[in-house]
């Protein structure tokens, strides 16, 4: 199993999605650099050996094609594009270019966290699909969750949640930082939130003493 955290390059030239996709993939324990564009890329790969990319196709300068071309001629590392472009030839186009995975903007933040992890479990960078709390396990690659050996029934969404908290375990999150990593927005009814917790509280508690914390004022927190 790799005693080093895997190591994530994003480029993309979107300010605050870059700042975004920085932050998940940071708090879900990836050490993450980022950057707008290909300037310097030579050096950048070379400095911080990525394990996986990131890439914007649409970049100012080389495009993310031609980065993700750059990139497996150095090392063959995995790479993840994502792109407003939707058409089959643009799709096409990237994964002749290379790539691992392919997704749309906008997205779910906590997707774009679960394919960055799907890819490099499929290259082997990570090995344990599992994350314990407690007697609470969630398997990412199964899409499973189990309490005291029990499965619990959740729906695609829950499981985005609980994802997400396992993952910031011991850190209190606030409802617009859940909104924005598992819904993908921040300006949405928090009442959406508080519903989504109480539920998966209601599951999660049915098997054991209560994991899930409400922090008044603030939002929530995830401890066993």
């Amino acid at each position: 199993m790799p005693t080093e955290p895997a190591r994530v390059l994003v480029i993309e030239d979107e300010d605050v999605l870059r700042t975004a996709i920085g932050q998940a993939l940071t708090q879900a324990g990836f050490v993450v650099d980022t950057a707008p564009d290909g300037t310097n890329f030579a050096e950048r790969i070379a400095r911080f050996r990525p394990d996986a990319a990131v890439l914007d196709i649409m970049l100012p300068g080389e495009n993310g094609l031609h980065l993700a071309q750059r990139l497996r001629e150095a090392g063959n590392t995995p790479v993840l594009f994502v792109t407003a472009r939707d058409a089959v030839d643009d799709r096409l186009a990237a994964f002749e270019a290379g790539a691992d995975d392919y997704i749309m903007k906008p997205f779910v933040l906590a997707e774009l966290v679960a394919r960055v992890t799907a890819v490099l479990r499929r290259t082997g960078r990570l090995v344990s699909p599992t994350m314990q709390v407690a007697d609470l396990v969630v398997d990412e690659e199964a899409a499973t969750a189990t309490r005291a050996g029990q499965l619990i029934d959740l729906t695609a969404t829950e499981r985005r949640l609980l994802t997400y908290l396992v993952h910031n375990r011991g850190r209190t999150i606030s409802k617009t930082q859940i909104l924005t990593q598992v819904w993908g927005y921040d300006d949405y009814d928090p009442n959406l939130v508080e519903a989504y917790v109480s539920t998966l509280r209601r599951k999660l508690d049915a098997n054991g003493p209560r994991l899930i914390h409400t922090v008044r004022g603030i939002g929530y927190r995830l401890t066993g």
